[in-house]
């Protein structure tokens, strides 16, 4: 008798080790990659700047204008705009680069002469 609930106390362990194998296989599979996404995502909508060319999660394209706190005003075509909410931007297309100021090279006051001389002879 004593032997039969020894045997059966062991086993309980193991129920219990697959639950918590099973929790931690569903977190690497299926929530760790869905919060990664949500972050790229965020990320990508936080950098969103007037030019860019977008597409909405219903599959509109459309250039971006203004930007406010969480709306964002879209141009669809010449002259006709529409505000979405940022979330509601799937994914951006074509950046419009950032303008930076351009360098001005220095101006030499003297042309530069090249330290190479031609001494061809000449066959007349």
């Amino acid at each position: 008798m004593f032997s039969a609930a020894q045997a059966q106390g062991g086993s309980s362990f193991m129920p219990l080790l697959l639950i918590v194998l099973l929790f931690g296989v569903m977190y690497v599979m299926m929530i760790r990659p869905q919060q990664k996404r949500r972050r790229e995502a965020q990320a990508m909508q936080s950098a969103l700047g007037p030019g860019d060319e977008i597409v909405t999660i219903g599959g509109l394209h459309a250039t971006v204008v203004a930007i406010d706190d969480d709306v964002v005003t879209v141009e669809l075509s010449p002259g006709v705009t529409a505000r979405y909410a940022r979330p509601a931007i799937a994914r951006v297309l074509k950046q419009e680069p950032i303008a930076e100021e351009p360098v001005e090279a220095p101006i030499a006051e003297e042309p530069i002469q090249s330290p190479i001389v031609e001494t061809r002879k000449n066959n007349d």
